[in-house]
Parts: structure tokens; C-alpha cells; sequence
């Protein structure tokens, strides 16, 4: 019966022996987390730009 059980008794002690997150990682978690940002905010930027150019083109090019 151990052999069954065997993979969740090592995944509890994974889980006791887990070390604590360092204050370094965090912030470096943190810094990328805000660059992820910042290109996605780029990213709809861009295209909100592309789809105004165009807008204002087919408006000029119906006028």
C-alpha cells in the first residue's frame, strides 16, 4: 500500500522543505512581472495608434 501513497509522502515532504522566498527574488519577481507590463501596455498602445491612422484614413478616403 506504500507504493501507492509513496509519490504524495514525497510530495508533502517537498512541501515542508520548501525554502522561503527570498527578498532578492521577490523584487526581481516583481521587476520582471512590471516589464511583462509595460510591454503589454505598449503592445495596446501600438494598436490602438494602428486602428486610429486607419480610421482617419478610410474617413479621408470617403470624404
Amino acid at each position: 500500500m506504500s507504493m501507492l501513497t509513496h509519490g504524495l509522502e514525497r510530495l508533502s515532504d517537498w512541501a515542508e522543505q520548501r525554502p522561503r522566498t527570498s527578498k532578492e527574488r521577490k523584487a526581481q519577481l516583481k521587476r520582471v512581472a512590471l516589464r511583462a507590463l509595460a510591454v503589454l501596455s505598449m503592445g495596446s498602445v501600438l494598436t490602438a495608434l494602428i486602428a486610429l491612422k486607419t480610421a482617419i484614413h478610410v474617413w479621408h478616403l470617403h470624404a
